[in-house]
């Protein structure tokens, strides 16, 4: 998630018969199966840190599924779950390795998250927000420390602060269905709420400030070693409604931000500061863009300052390129390359397609690799490896097992030290012939574009992200919404994981996959 630098593209993918495996990661070519349980390779363990209900707040009020208030669930781990990001701390005395990770919770299902179906909004903005948890390593281990000093929740009664050049007038609170997020490499992070139509519908007649859409949509920084810092909502990013966000710096030390918003045919922005990264608020003021393809390269067009409020109407004045819904962006930390998942494809034709969007019509997603100067007015772009099967037009590396899963709908992305890329998929709980999955594979060399499974999530359960800890000794994983399929509710889930317990719901969860013979998770 956090990068500083990208790459020259590699080779263009051959469509060849499976091979011997050739790659860094020791996990088996499987077909993990579709089960009310998750699933862990062989040779790995999981371990669940915290759950939908768990305390994140020292004063959190126990967790009372079936009759929970607005108080109650406000210091409480969410519904639903996305991974944001990962900050370490400053090392103390102690020498004890330590965390703070972010996790959002955008959505709440109120056929799934409340007795009987029936909606009750000023709950659901209590469990909607961001959890920040403290965790540290014990034993060989990590584990969720808590009331962690830096524990807190963000949510709609947060006081947040409006920077940048848009002035909405008075104060601004809440963070309102923040649905993607990223570290920085100065240190902060990026919390973006999403569209926030469908959430303002909801909860409109609660609040007078929820009749004004114009405060939420932004993308918040927030300080995460600070426990008392107030979210700023970037303005210069434009009111994007972002599903995902990617951070770097220039070699002459410029922010750089990537920004998805996550629509079917939607499109991929740029924003990069005027000032420098390190000073502090870099992202007060800079240029945004849009993103055009040109072959297999991305030229960058820049959007005016007025158009901040409304940047999908400027950006497709300027030409730009509509990517098949892209769902998440990640960073490498150790070169110039950005990774672009488009989770499907949906609306497009024949006539518009291109080389980083080559299917028509439904198709179940790919992963594009974009490199070069992330400042620069161009960059080489192509596309890593097309997700599904053969059937369904799936490319992916030479030496890609037969025998082995293919992902399905890119949902969620991140890049190791190693130079490996961490794959979750999402399908909304659709049912299907495999769970959904968090995969890896390699980046460069004779494994790349070869991905393989680490973990499925359990029946209507999806990967709401996969990141390696820094030290790479294992990975933070999020399954979020178990046994929401359709039809399903929370009396009549398709699974009650992880506590398999009938008096209980199952949970949305953060959990940590290590390998059993330690060193790092994945080999």
């Amino acid at each position: 998630m956090i990068g500083r630098r990208l790459l020259l593209a590699a080779p263009a993918l051959l469509c060849l018969p499976a091979r011997a495996q050739v790659t860094t990661l020791d996990l088996p070519p499987v077909m993990p199966p579709l089960r009310p349980d998750d699933w862990v390779a062989p040779g790995h363990r999981r371990d669940v840190l915290v759950r939908w209900g768990d305390r994140v707040t020292f004063d959190a009020a126990p967790w009372e599924p079936r009759n929970p208030t607005a108080d109650g669930v406000a210091g409480q781990f969410g519904w639903d779950a996305r991974l944001a990001g990962l900050v370490a701390t400053p090392m103390g005395a102690d020498g004890v390795p330590r965390l703070v990770v972010a996790v959002l919770h955008p959505e709440v299902d109120p056929a799934m998250a409340f007795p009987g179906g029936r909606d009750r909004p000023a709950v659901a903005a209590a469990m909607s927000g961001a959890s920040l948890l403290n965790l540290e390593r014990q034993g060989g281990r990590w584990v969720l420390v808590d009331g962690g000093f830096q524990s807190r929740r963000l949510g709609t009664s947060t006081l947040c602060r409006m920077g940048g050049p848009v002035a909405l007038g008075g104060g601004v609170v809440g963070l309102l269905g923040p649905v993607a997020g990223a570290a920085t490499p100065w240190g902060t992070l990026l919390l973006a709420e999403q569209d926030p139509a469908s959430w303002l519908a909801r909860l409109q007649d609660l609040d007078a400030r929820f009749r004004d859409g114009r405060q939420f949509g932004w993308v918040a920084e927030v300080d995460p070693l600070d426990p008392q810092s107030v979210p700023v909502k970037r303005g210069a990013l434009g009111r994007i409604g972002a599903q995902a966000v990617a951070a770097t710096v220039t070699d002459d030390g410029r922010a750089v931000v990537f920004l998805a918003d996550g629509r079917p045919m939607g499109f991929v922005y740029r924003f990069v500061s005027a000032g420098k990264a390190m000073e502090g608020d870099a992202l007060e003021a800079g240029q945004l863009a849009v993103a055009r393809v040109e072959g297999e390269a991305i030229t960058w067009r820049p959007l005016a300052e007025g158009a901040l409020m409304a940047p999908a109407l400027a950006a497709e004045a300027a030409g730009a390129t509509p990517f098949d819904t892209p769902a998440a962006l990640a960073m490498d930390p150790r070169r110039q390359r950005l990774l672009l998942a488009c989770r499907a494809g949906t609306t497009r034709g024949e006539a518009r397609l291109d080389a980083l969007n080559p299917r028509p019509g439904a198709h179940p997603g790919h992963v594009i690799e974009i490199t070069g100067d992330p400042a620069a007015a161009r960059m080489a772009a192509r596309v890593l490896f097309l997700a599904g099967d053969a059937g369904e037009g799936g490319r992916y590396g030479r030496d890609m097992p037969a025998s082995s899963a293919v992902p399905r709908y890119p949902a969620t992305l991140a890049v190791d030290q190693r130079g490996r890329c961490w794959i979750g998929t999402d399908r909304a709980g659709r049912p299907g012939a495999a769970p959904d999955m968090a995969f890896a594979c390699d980046l460069d060399g004779p494994g790349r574009a070869v991905p393989l499974p680490i973990h499925a999530a359990p029946r209507g359960g999806a990967i709401g992200g996969a990141a390696p800890t820094p030290e790479g000794d294992a990975l933070l994983l999020v399954v979020r919404t178990p046994g929401a399929e359709p039809g399903a509710s929370f009396d009549r889930p398709a699974t009650r994981w992880p506590a398999f317990d009938n008096r209980l719901p199952p949970r949305s969860a953060l959990l940590s996959i290590t390998r059993n013979a330690g060193g790092a998770v994945g080999g």
